[in-house]
């Protein structure tokens, strides 16, 4: 069954519908695997802050974590995720150019061709590990108390937070504002002109700020006349 299939859901709705619950549950068991480990490491850098007598410190620098997370969510999005590795066959080139063509290059587009697939709508807790295993412990080695450590925190903090924001664009529909321009924002990404822009998953500050937001016509058509609103995919689940 196609996964983005508006003829499979008219041609069979009760059969698309449990489709559409049984990938939601796929999704969300694999971001409450990731939730288990960031989330948990987040809470005990805090509360130490605060056993410690650093609150103030920590707090400032919080902050500074979510800009970190802000900026790595758009960037690795719009030049990883939506680029395209060519293998190199000059010597020195190949082995990673070999790897980012096997790994990276058909990560992001098989979500874009199958964007209600549970396998491909949230990260594994492996992809964010090569990361946190090194700078999780320098943050605490090599700076003050409660700064890196803090930053570090809060920006695994912030891809928990943003893979929560993606599986919800995705598989319900909430009356909260903010949701609900997360949800027109990202589903709009995954139309074809779409991907040109709305590079941002749980914000769309740096997509304004680099100039990747969506033209003033579809942002109207998106946020702003409702009658005349751009009928973005579908992507509740009924509970």
């Amino acid at each position: 069954m196609p996964d983005n299939g508006i003829k499979a859901r008219r041609r069979d709705p009760a059969t698309y519908r449990t489709y559409r619950r049984a990938q939601e549950r796929i999704s969300r068991r694999k971001i409450l695997s990731t939730t288990a480990v960031y989330l948990p490491y987040f809470l005990i850098v805090m509360g130490m802050a605060v056993y410690s007598g650093y609150v103030l410190r920590a707090i400032a620098f919080v902050p500074v974590g979510a800009a970190l997370w802000m900026a790595f969510e758009y960037y690795s999005h719009r030049y990883v995720l939506h680029a395209h590795f060519a293998v190199s066959h000059v010597w020195y080139k190949f082995p990673y150019t070999w790897l980012a063509n096997k790994f990276l290059d058909p990560m992001h587009f098989q979500h874009h061709e199958r964007p209600f697939d549970g396998n491909h709508t949230s990260g594994r807790l492996r992809d964010m590990l090569m990361l946190f295993i090194p700078f999780a412990p320098l943050s605490w080695w090599l700076f003050p108390p409660y700064t890196a450590s803090v930053v570090a925190a809060t920006f695994f903090f912030g891809y928990i937070f943003e893979e929560w924001v993606h599986h919800t664009t995705h598989y319900y529909t909430f009356k909260n504002p903010y949701l609900r321009y997360m949800r027109k924002h990202h589903m709009y990404h995954h139309t074809k002109k779409g991907m040109k822009g709305g590079f941002g998953t749980s914000s769309g500050v740096l997509d304004y700020l680099a100039g990747t937001r969506y033209p003033e016509p579809i942002r109207e058509k998106l946020y702003g006349n409702k009658k005349n609103g751009i009928a973005a995919p579908q992507a509740e689940v009924e509970v």
